[in-house]
């Protein structure tokens, strides 16, 4: 019965992860500034989550302002005044990822778009033309958690905590989660941090390829990788 149970939930993610769509998206919102903020160094741009509580929550409105920001610096990137993305948040919270107060408002049609706009933006990030990476100090949660797995590398900090509690709510992320995780760390070991709502923290996430680094300070780490590589190449 429970390995039956296994895998329909496992073809229910599945088929949740794979619907992924393209779409207008829908303009920056007026408090655009307050989401996020950008700087270059080193031929890398930085891309900070910033919010007013410190959880860097993946709400609607900070989904609208990333997609259209990255898009713009993907253009930086195909003109090459970029070779590096690195996206980061704050000492406490890379992000607590979606947010739950406003998820269970939503309509059907609204959490359905919802997920889309995650999706593309997920895809985004994925597709980008230079190499991202998950600059990760704090609590890498749910959706966050999702935007890290969507970068190309993921260096955390060693008080990092990754996690998708979302089986312990009753919700399951939609934008892409359930496919990269396991592509990363393995099918059981992913099942079993989704099924148990496991946290892991940044030595364990290191063991099991969950990140590719531990650094006191992540950026500084992923910056001066970069500075190596291009003397390297």
């Amino acid at each position: 019965m429970w390995k039956n149970a296994f895998w329909r939930i496992s073809g229910l993610l599945r088929a949740i992860s794979y619907s992924v769509f393209t779409f207008p998206m829908a303009q920056y919102p007026d408090n655009r500034e307050k989401l996020f903020s950008i700087n270059h160094e080193a031929s890398a741009a930085i891309f900070n989550l910033v919010s007013s509580d410190g959880v860097n929550k993946l709400g609607m409105a900070r989904i609208r302002a990333l997609h259209p920001a990255i898009q713009e610096l993907k253009a930086e990137a195909e003109s090459g005044q970029i070779k590096r993305l690195i996206i980061t948040g704050n000492e406490k919270f890379f992000s607590a990822g979606a947010d739950l107060n406003e998820l269970s408002q939503l309509s059907a049609a609204q959490a359905f778009e919802f997920s889309r706009e995650g999706q593309a933006l997920m895809m985004a990030i994925d597709q980008f033309p230079v190499p991202v990476i998950a600059a990760i100090r704090g609590y890498c949660m749910g959706g966050g958690m999702d935007l890290a797995l969507a970068c190309d590398h993921r260096i955390a900090a060693p008080n990092a905590i990754f996690g998708h509690r979302g089986a312990s709510l009753g919700v399951m992320t939609g934008w892409g989660g359930t496919q990269r995780l396991p592509r990363l760390i393995g099918k059981a070991r992913a099942m079993q941090m989704f099924l148990l709502a496991e946290m892991v923290k940044a030595d364990e996430a290191l063991a099991i390829g969950l990140v590719d680094a531990i650094a006191d300070d992540p950026v500084a780490h992923a910056i001066r990788c970069f500075r190596d590589d291009a003397k390297n190449s």
